[in-house]
């Protein structure tokens, strides 16, 4: 079962090139919004928390502060609706899943820059 399912996946979903990115960089991804008829491009930039799955069934969750409130979003890496992601910054974490940083605040809610 799971011969056909990765078949299928690699045959008929269309693969994207996106950066290669990991747990604690901050991004920026660019997808599409439909309202009606009207399409129009919106971004979500911020700490990448965890990277979840193999495959095209990969997903990745974002979290950003909107004013005092913290925001997550989870993202497939394979939704159609993706226009781009950008790397906008590498980030040092020693796991890689940084749930510990949805309680950080102020100061310490800062990731250091990874050196490459």
């Amino acid at each position: 079962m799971e011969t056909l399912l990765k078949y299928v996946q690699d045959e008929f979903v269309a693969k994207k090139e996106l950066p290669a990115f990991d747990a604690g960089d901050t991004i920026t991804v660019y997808y599409e919004i439909r309202e009606g008829e009207k399409v129009r491009t919106q971004f979500f930039k911020g700490v990448v928390i965890q990277i979840k799955g193999t495959g095209l069934s990969k997903t990745f969750t974002i979290r950003k502060m909107s004013g005092t409130v913290g925001v997550e979003r989870i993202f497939p890496i394979n939704l159609p609706a993706i226009q781009k992601i950008e790397v906008n910054k590498r980030g040092k974490v020693r796991r890689s899943r940084i749930y510990y940083f949805r309680e950080l605040t102020g100061k310490k809610a800062r990731i250091k820059d990874r050196q490459e």
